[in-house]
């Protein structure tokens, strides 16, 4: 019995799991904090993202029908803009979200 190869290519992901997994690749890639000031608000607002995909997944996993994709991944977004990447200082941008009271120092 052959083993299978790993590099076999299946091929382009179906529209609705790429578009699904930019959003997962969305919510978890904010931009990193700039300094220590702004480190806990970074992950206030990582933590709740984070929990947001956890129940999108859920939500996908537990449809044996494969239907809640297409509505799950709006779902998701529409969480992810209550839920913006701000209120912090981002690494490599002077000017991003409000200051972290760490100027001055």
């Amino acid at each position: 019995m052959s083993e299978p190869t790993m590099n076999a290519n299946p091929g382009p992901l179906p529209k609705d799991v790429d578009d699904f997994l930019r959003a997962v690749l969305e919510a978890l890639r904010i931009p990193d904090p700039a300094t220590v000031g702004d480190a806990e608000r970074f992950r206030e607002v990582l933590d709740n993202r984070a929990m947001d995909v956890v129940v999108a997944i859920e939500g996908v996993l537990s449809d044996r029908t494969g239907w809640a994709i297409k509505w799950v991944t709006p779902y998701l977004r529409k969480r992810l803009a209550k839920n913006p990447p701000t209120g912090y200082r981002a690494a490599g941008s002077p000017h991003s979200a409000e200051p972290s009271g760490e100027g001055g120092r």
